[in-house]
């Protein structure tokens, strides 16, 4: 995928999460390198989460920066993984792997599912 077409995605997915009225939809980027044990479990984990904590309400993309080395410099990627929480506002980062759960969750303003 080009970059043009990276941005339109990711602008369309900003403008589909201004929509929300809930201001509970959620706008995740994370960069990985290659297929690397980190990288994998970055990925699992994320997915994990969103699945069983955001439902439906999430876009995420997953950024090769080997592949895709522009959008790791635009977005000042300098190490990875690295998940990017666009939506809801603040803006935040997290790197590392994803797997302390309680820390994801309280970083993303999730409120954990009894």
């Amino acid at each position: 995928m080009n970059d043009k077409n990276n941005a339109n995605s990711a602008t369309e997915a900003f403008e589909k999460a201004l929509k929300d009225k809930s201001g509970k939809h959620y706008v995740l980027r994370l960069y990985v390198t290659g297929s690397t044990s980190k990288s994998v479990r970055a990925v699992r984990n994320i997915k994990k989460i969103c699945d069983e904590h955001l439902g439906g309400r999430y876009e995420l993309e997953v950024v090769d920066v080997y592949q895709q080395p522009g959008e790791a410099k635009r977005e000042g990627i300098v190490a990875t993984p690295t998940l990017v929480k666009r939506l809801p506002p603040p803006l935040k980062k997290f790197i590392g792997d994803l797997s302390d759960l309680k820390q994801v969750l309280v970083g993303l303003d999730i409120v954990p599912k009894d």
